[in-house]
């Protein structure tokens, strides 16, 4: 089975050797690096690739929001998966516009931390409960920012991917279940950010929750 290979980044040693410890004896997850901010894990990503960075965002020097978004630019194979104390909207919603595929809360459980960190490194979309009604109770108030298109045109077959997307399905799933190549569900993906004019899968997401594509 191949490894998951982990990039671990919070500026507190036993958070890292917690987290790390959690983890260790997960057959499918491997921590190949740790850093204390947003510059030393841009400097590992320069010489190292890993399928997931699991991010902090209060951190000295540059913070997760920041290194996110240029983790994003930088290294575009690269997933980031948030995991934080900050339960607030207006950073929620920072760290999605960053590009971060996932957020959880640090009083998550190591099950609940392993199966983000599988789904983010599919391309997936992973939210705690509390992060999920979060959002979700905002875009119901209306008070996230509406920054999607409501007038575009999809096909049937894109709101068929879009609504599996939305359902955390990653590409090879959503092939089988449609009957179709892993590489048309690909271009389809790709076809959605740039008509949608997402920056990545949470963009698709947001986008499909807004205009009722899925229900909430």
């Amino acid at each position: 089975m191949k490894k998951i290979k982990v990039l671990l980044v919070d500026d507190h040693a036993l958070i890292r050797e917690g987290i790390r410890n959690s983890l260790v004896n997960q057959d499918s997850i491997h921590i190949i690096g740790e850093a204390q901010n947003g510059e030393e894990a841009l400097s590992f990503l320069n010489e190292n690739f890993v399928d997931v960075v699991l991010m902090d965002i209060t951190m000295p020097l540059m913070d997760g929001i920041a290194a996110t978004r240029e983790i994003v630019r930088k290294h575009p194979k690269v997933n980031v998966l948030i995991l934080t104390m900050h339960n607030e909207f207006s950073i929620i919603q920072e760290a999605l516009k960053a590009g971060a595929l996932g957020y959880l809360l640090k009083n998550t459980n190591v099950s609940e931390l392993k199966e983000a960190i599988t789904q983010v490194a599919n391309e997936g979309t992973y939210f705690s409960s509390e992060i999920s009604e979060k959002i979700m109770n905002q875009l119901i108030k209306g008070k996230a920012e509406r920054d999607s298109d409501v007038t575009v045109k999809l096909t049937k077959r894109e709101i068929e991917i879009l609504k599996l997307i939305s359902k955390e399905y990653n590409n090879h799933e959503i092939a089988e279940k449609l009957f179709i190549s892993h590489r048309t569900v690909d271009t389809h993906r790709r076809n959605l950010i740039q008509k949608l004019q997402a920056k990545n899968t949470a963009g698709l997401v947001l986008f499909a929750v807004k205009n009722k594509i899925i229900d909430v």
